[in-house]
């Protein structure tokens, strides 16, 4: 799979505190734009998980600070020792088609090091997240009226 397109550069924060606040404000805007707006579920997007000790933001950003693409990873460790999980996988529209998620899924899938990473992953999606080794490992469940999978590694 490609690396990002040479305008892009990835960026990673450990804590959002780490992430400058017009970052941030661009990171929680296209996600509003695609999951709340694009695909009209309304739902709480900022829930508060992006706080959390542990959580980890990956988004791919041009020189002037516009963000193309942007994924959270969260600690699961409440749920399953060593679990984590991989979330808000999105790609602005303008951005799609240049292989920008593929490639910010797999720093993801890096960034937790090993350890076992469960997503839930919208069903129509589920053989491109195959690609990266995810299975499925659950029932379908509808979440903000999107059919979706569990799937995990390890």
């Amino acid at each position: 799979m490609p690396p990002l397109p040479p305008e892009l550069t990835l960026r990673t924060a450990d804590r959002i505190y780490d992430v400058p606040t017009t970052t941030f404000y661009r990171i929680a805007r296209l996600r509003q734009e695609v999951f709340v707006v694009e695909q009209d579920c309304v739902y709480l997007d900022l829930d508060g998980r992006d706080l959390e000790p542990g959580s980890k933001q990956l988004w791919a950003e041009t020189t002037e600070g516009e963000v193309a693409a942007t994924v959270r990873i969260l600690d699961e460790h409440a749920q399953e020792a060593g679990l984590m999980s991989i979330g808000r996988v999105v790609t602005a529209p303008a951005w799609r088609g240049r292989g920008i998620a593929a490639a910010l899924l797999r720093a993801a899938i890096e960034a937790c090091a090993g350890r076992a990473i469960l997503i839930h992953a919208q069903s129509h999606l589920a053989e491109w997240y195959g690609g990266f080794g995810f299975v499925q490992c659950g029932d379908e469940f509808l979440e903000d009226g999107i059919p979706h999978l569990p799937m995990r590694i390890g």
